[in-house]
């Protein structure tokens, strides 16, 4: 197939380079200091008019999500009416209100991993979720892909989508942040230090946008609200030094913890 990738970022380079292992893969980025050292096992398109010339059968959107409705539009026209249109933006947001118009069919996922948790060489712990809205012809398509790299396949609506992510990534993501927030001196000795520094200086190595995508997610409130709320009363806990009550919130850690490990805790839906 002829694939078109707009975006070479972090995830917008693997795609390409994956896709590329078996089909014709074109990449666009509006900043062509991105793609110019980059080339190898797919082409560059110099100018976004361009791709109407390819005719692709796929294009799949991998800019950020502030930009992705915006890239989409920008490209609809210069589309063959039978192309199938995928996005890979970790917060849908407002792309089910883009989609509603759109003349073109359309894929949408999230590969819940990326270059700077997860190995891209050994995916065989990683998921990927496809929104259940999609196509039927999009979503085989990236069900395919996933799958051929050994990459679970969830399914969910957009809605339910973007719930789960303000469980699974605003609330691991506000922990670390909170955590690099009260860094006020040198490291200081100790193995649960360390790997909470770890995890929040590779957090913090992503890039704004994207941190910003998932903050930003309309269900991250509610979910911040529940965070504070603990921490409220692990605060009244400490002040108070009860040692029954702390034994009981620890004991309620635990089974929360084991719930989740055993699989009865908050899941995807299959």
């Amino acid at each position: 197939m002829k694939i078109v990738v707009l975006g070479f970022g972090r995830m917008g380079s693997w795609m390409a380079e994956e896709l590329a292992k078996s089909n014709d893969v074109f990449v666009y980025d509006e900043d062509p200091g991105k793609t110019r050292h980059r080339v190898a096992g797919f082409s560059i398109i110099g100018r976004r008019e361009d791709i109407a010339g390819l005719k692709p059968d796929i294009l799949v959107n991998a800019v950020d999500l502030a930009r992705t409705v915006e890239a989409f539009r920008s490209v609809e026209k210069l589309l063959p009416r039978d192309c199938l249109i995928c996005d890979l933006a970790s917060i849908k947001g407002s792309l089910p209100d883009y989609y509603r118009t759109c003349p073109l069919r359309f894929g949408s996922c999230h590969p819940m991993f990326g270059p700077t948790f997860a190995d891209p060489a050994s995916l065989g712990e990683e998921s990927a979720v496809i929104i259940s809205e999609s196509h039927p012809e999009a979503a085989a398509f990236l069900d395919e892909f996933f799958r051929g790299k050994g990459v679970h396949i969830r399914v969910c609506s957009f809605d339910e989508h973007d719930r789960m992510m303000a469980y699974s990534l605003t609330m691991p993501f506000v922990a670390s942040m909170v955590f690099a927030a009260c860094l006020d001196r040198p490291s200081v000795p100790g193995t649960t230090f360390k790997r909470h520094l770890a995890v929040a200086e590779k957090l913090l190595g992503e890039d704004d946008g994207l941190l910003a995508e998932i903050l930003f997610n309309a269900h991250s409130l509610p979910q911040l609200e529940k965070i504070t709320q603990r921490l409220e009363f692990l605060k009244h806990i400490i002040g108070e030094r009860d040692d029954e009550e702390a034994r009981r919130f620890f004991a309620g850690l635990r089974e929360n913890v084991s719930r989740l490990k055993s699989g009865t805790g908050y899941s995807f839906p299959d």
